[in-house]
């Protein structure tokens, strides 16, 4: 289990911690059991997610389990550096959707002496580094990867393979779109899927 730094009070910069892994994962429970953490000891805490992310309530981040934290929807990465202004903590989930200012809003936000938690897929569905999550993964001080169970093998799931053809890179979707799986479950469903494409173009 991830223990919180002990502050010292003569060091007046924070740091980034990101949680990270494939969908279905524990990721968001995660980043709101530590922010709720924060809240119990009465520190000042916001929390961001990118305003495309609807799937669950417009102004919550809600974990799969239900779990739930008010947030604030922000169009870019360069608001949360405004809206963060006097904060003890900031959480920030779905990192991978912001564009790559992200990377610097945290580390400047960290420079300020403020904890920041980062949440967010390190792998997109064909199984690449996501987005600012790999630049956020090497600048934090902390790095959690979480591990879903493969709905194929169930073993340690780290991709999250998406089931529909829609090849767009961004898509919000849950189990209807995703599956959580193994190397090997993912390796052998990238390979079936290729030669069904295969197929299909064959008979065009």
């Amino acid at each position: 289990m991830f223990l919180e730094n002990t502050v010292n009070q003569s060091e007046q910069f924070g740091w980034i911690e990101v949680i990270c892994g494939s969908m279905f994962s524990g990721k968001t429970e995660e980043l709101i059991r530590r922010l709720k953490r924060a809240q119990i000891a009465k520190q000042k805490v916001e929390i961001f997610k990118p305003q495309v992310d609807v799937r669950y309530d417009d102004d919550k981040v809600v974990s799969h389990d239900s779990n739930e934290i008010v947030s604030t929807p922000v169009p870019a990465a360069a608001n949360i550096q405004i809206l963060a202004d006097g904060c003890d903590v900031v959480g920030i989930d779905e990192a991978q959707f912001f564009d790559d200012e992200i990377v610097t809003v945290c580390n400047n936000l960290a420079n300020k002496g403020i904890r920041v938690i980062v949440a967010g897929l390190d792998m997109d569905f064909k199984g690449n580094p996501f987005g600012p999550m790999p630049a956020l993964m090497a600048t934090a001080e902390y790095v959690t990867k979480v591990h879903a169970v493969c709905t194929r093998t169930g073993n340690l799931a780290q991709y999250s393979f998406r089931k529909s053809e829609n090849d767009a890179l961004v898509m919000l979707g849950e189990t209807e779109e995703y599956e959580p799986l193994s190397r090997a479950a993912f390796f052998e469903a990238m390979l079936e899927e290729k030669i069904n494409l295969k197929l299909r173009s064959g008979k065009d």
